[in-house]
């Protein structure tokens, strides 16, 4: 194939919330994902970026949006632990 898509995910940091899926109170990984448009396996440009909050519940296993003021809001209140 000549071109495609392809998603990576940068964590973030670890953030104490409830989950939006769940509803369990839990310590959630906020990670950016960036979609990069590809030619021949070498990412290009960037399509999309996206906040996402992932739920390490086995029996959830959630992932949920959110939007990049919400999620720097949750680094600087000091609701996450930023990996360093």
């Amino acid at each position: 194939m000549i071109f495609g898509l392809r998603t990576k995910a940068v964590l973030l940091g670890l953030v104490f919330i409830t989950c939006p899926v769940c509803g369990q109170h839990d310590t959630l990984q906020l990670a950016r994902e960036t979609t990069k448009l590809s030619l021949f396996f070498i990412p290009l440009v960037p399509i999309r970026t996206r906040n996402v909050l992932y739920c390490p519940d086995p029996a959830c296993v959630g992932r949920s949006k959110i939007a990049p003021s919400e999620a720097r809001d949750l680094l600087v209140r000091g609701l996450a632990s930023p990996l360093v």
